[in-house]
């Protein structure tokens, strides 16, 4: 393979970059994918509880989104009606 690409750019050196920027890329995904893999995100062990929300029942509090914010010291920003 590597000396297909060699003879290949001896006859054609415009190839190098290209070379280069493929291996650049496979490279970068192989890493990417190599990362994923060992991502607490990713489930790999499907059988102990592998979707934890379906198992919630309809009267869970669920929180989206925390706010807290003191009203009364905040400036109008539209007139009274």
């Amino acid at each position: 393979m590597f000396r297909l690409l060699a003879r290949q750019a001896k006859k054609n050196p415009g190839l190098i970059p290209q070379f280069f920027f493929i291996s650049l890329g496979l490279g970068g995904a192989s890493l990417y994918l190599v990362r994923l893999a060992v991502s607490p995100y990713v489930v790999w062990n499907k059988k102990n509880n592998a979707e934890p929300w379906s198992k919630l029942d309809p009267s869970y509090q669920y929180k989206f989104v925390a706010v807290t914010t003191d009203y009364k010291n905040l400036k109008k920003d539209r007139p009274d009606f």
